[in-house]
């Protein structure tokens, strides 16, 4: 297997041009607008809102206000995480969602079905259905791109390098080293974001480095596996097959005493005691 490779993403740097989104549909052929969608959103600078399978690279806009900084934009690329520990591949009937030979997650369109497993199975709500294909799609870190030694079209046209594509290995080392750099420069609130190979996922391929919570960048702060909560659900699932075959032995004891008491001739009586 190749060295794992992926994304480190400084959202300091970013400024929201979106070269990313723009080369990231350039060369996967991906429609600028999807469903009639207008230029603008009418929401804020934003023009595509959210990942969708039409959109795998969306810069997100977070205007923040508080007594530290008055007033600042937080900026972020977001795109498929990759993860180690990956939901949707686990959750997937066909074998369409692979793991490749760079440690990544990419979708076969022409082995999906369709089915939107992995859509629920996402923790991020990266994944979902192409109108053109009928297929699941996401970001696949382009894959045909890394095959040939090339480096990946969104980091490649990023002009600050907020986007940053490399070994996970030497990346990590980079984002700490960042770090380090902006809580010497003050900046107290700097964090890694899924960096860790020992936090949530197994860490994420495509990882961030913040400036506030995860969750005001639209993160969530623990993202986990579908499958943890598989030992609730069987559980459940178990009392209620219990329950729904109590009512069916109920319900056939009476069938059957009603067809004894018919060949019978009589019904048998309500007991006013009972």
């Amino acid at each position: 297997m190749a060295e794992a490779m992926g994304f480190f993403t400084d959202t300091t740097v970013c400024i929201g041009c979106k070269a990313c989104e723009v080369a990231c549909k350039s060369w996967n052929q991906l429609p600028a607008r999807a469903g009639g969608q207008p230029e603008m959103s009418g929401q804020s600078y934003d023009n595509t809102l959210r990942l969708s399978g039409n959109t795998w690279r969306h810069v997100k806009f977070v205007e923040q206000f508080d007594q530290q900084y008055d007033g600042r934009w937080l900026m972020l690329s977001d795109v498929c995480k990759h993860c180690v520990q990956a939901g949707c591949l686990e959750v997937c009937p066909t074998g369409a969602i692979i793991r490749t030979e760079f440690d990544t997650v990419v979708i076969q369109s022409d082995v999906c079905n369709g089915c939107r497993s992995c859509i629920g199975a996402c923790p991020f709500g990266v994944i979902d259905i192409n109108e053109v294909s009928g297929t699941a799609q996401k970001c696949t870190l382009c894959y045909d791109r890394m095959s040939v030694g090339l480096e990946p079209a969104c980091s490649k046209a990023c002009p600050t390098d907020s986007i940053q594509f490399g070994p996970i290995e030497e990346l990590r080392k980079r984002a700490a080293g960042r770090v380090e750099q902006l809580k010497a420069a003050g900046e107290s609130r700097a964090r890694l974001y899924g960096a860790d190979p020992n936090g949530p996922l197994g860490g994420l391929n495509a990882f961030f480095l913040l400036v506030d919570e995860p969750e005001v960048y639209g993160l969530p702060p623990d993202p986990g596996l579908p499958s943890r909560n598989l030992a609730s659900s069987a559980a459940l699932s178990a009392a209620g097959a219990v329950a729904v075959g109590a009512v069916g032995l109920v319900t056939l004891r009476h069938n059957r005493m009603k067809d004894v008491a018919d060949a019978e001739g009589e019904r048998p009586t309500r007991d006013p005691d009972a």
